[in-house]
């Protein structure tokens, strides 16, 4: 079944390596959800607000005189 326990000193890289089962932290559901909406609306207000505030403040002061 298993090899015999050994020393940490005496472990081989392969053999300590084999047992390690390491999860991150999961982020649920409802967190990601958030995130889609708060990048939706990011989105949203750019075009929306930003972007002809941004033509009226640099292209129509360039024009006027």
């Amino acid at each position: 079944m298993h090899e015999e326990a050994q020393a940490p000193e005496t472990t081989s890289a392969e053999v300590e390596h084999g047992y390690h089962n390491y999860t991150g932290n999961a982020i649920p559901w409802f967190v990601r959800v958030i995130w889609i909406g708060f990048w939706v609306y990011a989105v949203y207000y750019t075009v929306q607000y930003l972007f002809p505030a941004l033509r009226i403040e640099l292209f129509e002061s360039l024009t006027s005189p």
